[in-house]
C-alpha cells in the first residue's frame, strides 16, 4: 500500500513520529510539503513543492501520483486538511470534500453547520471590533471565550470575565491573529471562509476529548479523555487523564453529540478528533476536526481503549473501513500533559535518565530544539513537549508525572 502524506508548511518535525508509525503499519509511505526544508524524509520518498499555492500542491501530486499510483492521501496537520480534500479530489482518492474539510476547519462554518443540524453548542457570534465583542458579551453574559476561526492548539483562545478583560485580551487576540501559524500555513488559492474572533458563552463544567471515527451512518468514540487541567484565562496547559470517568449514560450522550455534528459537516468518512464539554448536565460541542489529535492522543488511545487512530488513518486514506468499535476501556489508567516552560529562547533541555529510561513513561516528547522561540500567552502558545505516565489510578499516574515534569530542566540564550 502507498500512501502520500501532505503538510501544506512544514510543521518542524512533529509530524516525523507520525509518519514512523504509518510506515510500521506496513505502508510505503512518501511525504510531499508545500513549504519546508529539503531533508525532511529521505530522498527517495520525498518532495518539495516550494510554495504553499493549492494549485501547485495539486500538480505536483498529480505528477507524482502519475509515477507511483498511491492509493490515498492523508495529513496529521490541521493546516492541510483542505490541501488533502482537494488533492484527493483531483486525483479521485478517498477523501472527505473540500466543502466538508472548510467546515471541520473554521469554527464559525463549522457553528453554523451544527446550528442548522440542532446539534448542541455554545451560543456564538462572529465579532469584528471591540464594540462588537463588548455587545455579544453583554448578550451571553460573562464569562465568555474569544477564539479564533481558523485556530488550533488553543492559541490566542481567552476566556474574558469582565468588560475590563475584554478591552485588554480582544486587541491581543486580534493583533495575534496576523502572525498565528495555524493560518499563514493554510494554502493559497483556498476560500478558507471568515478569519477573524469568534464570542462564545462559557460552559461551565468538564471538558472531553475524543478521537473518533466516521464511518458511512455510524460514528463511533474510539477512546475517551477527561480534560483536568486547573483552568485559568488561557487554555495552553492541559493535563488529561484516561480512561473517561464519565459513566455510561453521559457517554451515549457525547455519542450522539459528537454524531449529530459529524454528520452536520459532512464528514462520513474520516477520522475525527473531538472535544465536548458539559454545561448544565449536557454534553456541547466544542469542535470536531477532521484529523486525529495531537500530542500523545494516539498512544493515550492504544494504551486505554485499544483504539488505534494512525491505523484508521492509513486504513480510511485508502478507503477501507478501519478496525473500530465503540469505547471499551481496557482499564490502564494514564495522566499526559503539554510540558511548559517560560518564554524564551531554547539553549538545552536536560531530561534525567530516571525518567527517559521509566517503564513509567508511555510519552516523552520534547518538541522544542536549541534555538527554538517560545512564545507564551499573550505572545503565542509554545509548548516544550509532552509527557504521559501510567499509573494504577488517577492519583498514581497523576503524582508519578509532576515528579518527573518537575525533573525535567530548561536553559535559556542570553
Amino acid at each position: 500500500m502507498k500512501l502520500l502524506a501532505i503538510e501544506t508548511c512544514q510543521y518542524l518535525n512533529y509530524y516525523i513520529s507520525r509518519y514512523e508509525q504509518v510506515q510500521n503499519l506496513g505502508v510505503d509511505l512518501y511525504v510531499l510539503n508545500g513549504e519546508g526544508t529539503q531533508d525532511f524524509w529521505p530522498a527517495d520518498h520525498y518532495r518539495l513543492v516550494g510554495s504553499k499555492k493549492i494549485d501547485e500542491i495539486v500538480a505536483r501530486a498529480g505528477e507524482w501520483h502519475a509515477e507511483q499510483k498511491f492509493d490515498g492521501v492523508i495529513t496529521f496537520s490541521e493546516s492541510s486538511v483542505i490541501t488533502v480534500a482537494a488533492v484527493a479530489e483531483a486525483l479521485g482518492l478517498p477523501g472527505i470534500g473540500v466543502e466538508a474539510a472548510v467546515t471541520s476547519r473554521n469554527k464559525y462554518l463549522m457553528r453554523k453547520a451544527y446550528e442548522r443540524a440542532g446539534a448542541p453548542i455554545p451560543s456564538y457570534r462572529l465579532v469584528e471590533s471591540l464594540d462588537d465583542a463588548l455587545r455579544a458579551a453583554d448578550d451571553f453574559g460573562y464569562p465568555v471565550i474569544v477564539k479564533p476561526t481558523l485556530g488550533a492548539g488553543s492559541h490566542l483562545v481567552f476566556r474574558v470575565d469582565s468588560p475590563e478583560e475584554m478591552a485588554d485580551r480582544y486587541p491581543q487576540a486580534a493583533k495575534g491573529l496576523e502572525n498565528l501559524f495555524w493560518v499563514n500555513s493554510e494554502a493559497d488559492g483556498v476560500d478558507l471562509g471568515p478569519n477573524g474572533l469568534l464570542v462564545e458563552s462559557f460552559l461551565d463544567g468538564p471538558e472531553y476529548l475524543m478521537e473518533a471515527v466516521a464511518w458511512d451512518d455510524e460514528v463511533y468514540l474510539g477512546s475517551i479523555v477527561d480534560r483536568i487541567t486547573d483552568e485559568g484565562s488561557t487554555f495552553d496547559d492541559d493535563v488529561h487523564h484516561a480512561p473517561t470517568s464519565l459513566g455510561e449514560a453521559d457517554v451515549a450522550k457525547v455519542h450522539a453529540a459528537v454524531k449529530a455534528g459529524a454528520h452536520a459537516m459532512g464528514l462520513r468518512r474520516s477520522v475525527m478528533h473531538a472535544e465536548v464539554r458539559f454545561h448544565r448536565g449536557e454534553p456541547h460541542l466544542l469542535e470536531i476536526a477532521s484529523r486525529v489529535g495531537g500530542g500523545g492522543l494516539d498512544l493515550i488511545a492504544r494504551i486505554t481503549a485499544g483504539h488505534d487512530p494512525i491505523r484508521a488513518v492509513a486504513d480510511i486514506g485508502r478507503g477501507r473501513r478501519p478496525d473500530v468499535r465503540h469505547f471499551q476501556p481496557t482499564g490502564t489508567h494514564i495522566t499526559a500533559m503539554c510540558l511548559i516552560c517560560d518564554e524564551g529562547v531554547i539553549d538545552h533541555v536536560e531530561v534525567p535518565d530516571e525518567v527517559r529510561d521509566s517503564d513509567r513513561v508511555f510519552l516523552l516528547k520534547i518538541t522544542a530544539r536549541p534555538g527554538d522561540l517560545i512564545r507564551r500567552p499573550p505572545n503565542g502558545n509554545t509548548i516544550l513537549g509532552f509527557l504521559g505516565t501510567t499509573g494504577s489510578s488517577l492519583e498514581d499516574a497523576f503524582q508519578t508525572m509532576n515528579a518527573f515534569a518537575s525533573a525535567i530542566k530548561v536553559t535559556f540564550r542570553d
